[in-house]
């Protein structure tokens, strides 16, 4: 073996990865990217859980048991209720993960040692499921009154009610992610590479030479794929339904149309990654550095509620994050798109966003 030669072949292939800038974003990127990710975005001890309170007793027990629960930072009041039907349309809605109820006989059920207080738990994630167990397993004691009864609440005094999945089985929740993180995968990747393709396969020419626009050609490439799309949809919603038994409680129109703004919300981000793409390979890195942060930030893998807000501001810009919320509100929860317009919104306004700098970015020429 020549030394001189295997170095000349080592110092060129050192300047090839030095020009390629993907690749070389990568080799710093992902390291880097998986570190912060996974250290400051996995974390199973939540607090801080957004919580809805309805004090009927309101008197001075109750509101001391209410401030230690608060105090112990699992929960964090976000919504004063009058009743406990308002909590639990605040959970289907998914504006609260937790409820507080204190029944108005609260002071006879205190000292007879009922349960004097429920906690109404969101179980369509089963890690603020169990987060929020912890509050029935407080040691909620304060100061007694006149020294006779202490405020506080004893052993099995605090009852949990789970709603949505009672059995805490892991499928209920991870089978409605799993359609998201599908479409994110196959649907960025089949259009990164959709206009390099043609580049590279010489058919740019013949799309050069046709009357279509600009628009209608990157209308034209997305449209096939939102059928493909619905397809991987269907497969997971029915295998789900028959091996896993993971209901649908909502309606499932409102499956297929959050599953349908997804989709064309991921066809729009590939097409803007295929047009900053110079080659099928440099398309499929690009999509990795969309799917990694997609996967660890949206709350599929670990909950959004025990992320930092750096992180958390960065998953509201992924699809995912906002699929999530609709796609388990509308199959565990009932809940309809109307009622969580918030993430409809977010969705289209992403699709405006990307499918409008695609177009900008595309121009019909070789170079």
């Amino acid at each position: 073996m020549n030394w001189r030669r295997l170095s000349a072949i080592m110092l060129k292939e050192v300047r090839q990865l030095r020009r390629d800038r993907i690749t070389l974003a990568m080799i710093l990127g992902i390291p880097v990217m998986q570190l912060i990710l996974f250290g400051y975005a996995i974390n199973l001890n939540l607090r801080g859980l957004s919580a809805g309170i309805t004090d009927q007793a309101n008197t001075a027990a109750s509101r001391a048991v209410v401030m230690d629960m608060v105090a112990s930072g699992v929960i964090a009041p976000k919504l004063a209720a009058t009743s406990p039907q308002q909590l639990t349309d605040a959970l289907r809605r998914g504006e609260i993960s937790v409820g507080v109820v204190v029944p108005p006989d609260f002071e006879a059920r205190r000292f007879d040692g009922r349960e004097a207080v429920q906690v109404l738990v969101d179980g369509s994630d089963t890690v603020v499921q169990s987060a929020a167990i912890q509050l029935a397993q407080l040691p909620l004691d304060t100061a007694p009154v006149a020294n006779t009864q202490p405020l506080g609440l004893g052993k099995g005094q605090v009852g949990v009610v789970s709603f949505y999945n009672p059995q805490r089985r892991s499928a209920v929740n991870i089978v409605p992610g799993l359609i998201g993180v599908i479409l994110t995968m196959t649907m960025v990747l089949f259009t990164g590479v959709a206009i390099v393709r043609e580049r590279e396969r010489g058919n740019m020419e013949l799309l050069i030479a046709t009357p279509v626009s600009r628009s209608e050609l990157m209308v034209g490439k997305v449209a096939p794929y939102v059928l493909i799309g619905l397809l991987q949809t269907t497969v997971v919603l029915g295998l789900g339904m028959w091996l896993f038994k993971v209901p649908i409680a909502g309606s499932v129109f409102d499956v297929y149309a959050a599953a349908m703004l997804l989709i064309v919300a991921n066809l729009s981000l590939g097409l803007l990654i295929s047009t900053r793409a110079q080659s099928q390979f440099q398309a499929m890195q690009m999509t990795f550095f969309v799917f990694l942060p997609s996967i660890l930030l949206s709350g599929f893998m670990f909950p959004y509620a025990g992320m930092p807000k750096a992180a958390q501001w960065l998953a509201e810009v992924l699809p995912l994050t906002h699929f999530l919320r609709l796609i388990r509100g509308i199959m565990l929860r009932g809940a309809s798109l109307a009622e969580l317009w918030h993430d409809v919104l977010a969705l289209l306004a992403f699709v405006v966003v990307m499918m409008t700098a695609a177009i900008l970015r595309f121009h019909k020429r070789l170079d």
